[in-house]
């Protein structure tokens, strides 16, 4: 598994003998809001790869994915960490979840971040705990 914040540079970085990718080389690509989404999603479709995936993390907004899931495997969720977190909000987290139900896409939470809201409140979350706080809230619906 790779993971770029900078899809834009695949091309400049692939081996001579990449052809249409390797099979054992999953490749996932960052997108935060939707302006981000909206710009890195269309490059990293256009690449010929075998596996990808995509990673909202931090995520800092409601991203509409559904025109971008077509050979997709898998999208990952997760605020942002540390002491200068912004605010990840749980119904974001939801709307990307259903996003991938409706399109048979694996989903998974991988963490709320320091800052978390969830039916308007927000908490401050233990880095120790939002991994399983997040399991905790996917596991219940």
């Amino acid at each position: 598994m790779i993971l770029t914040k900078r899809i834009d540079r695949f091309p400049v970085s692939l081996p001579s003998d990449w052809g249409e990718g390797y099979e054992n080389v999953n490749l996932g690509c960052t997108v935060e809001n939707q302006e981000t989404a909206d710009y890195q999603l269309p490059l990293f479709l256009s690449y010929p790869l075998k596996k990808r995936f995509i990673a909202c993390s931090p995520l800092l907004g409601a991203i509409d994915l559904s025109p971008y899931l077509k050979g997709v495997e898998q999208v990952t969720v997760a605020g942002e960490s540390g002491r200068e977190a912004r605010e990840c909000d749980y119904d974001w987290v939801l709307n990307i979840r259903e996003q991938c139900l409706k399109a048979d896409v694996k989903f998974w939470f991988k963490g709320t971040g320091s800052l978390f809201k969830r039916d308007g409140v927000v908490q401050k979350v233990n880095p120790y705990k939002q991994g399983s706080l997040a399991k905790e809230m996917l596991d219940k619906l």
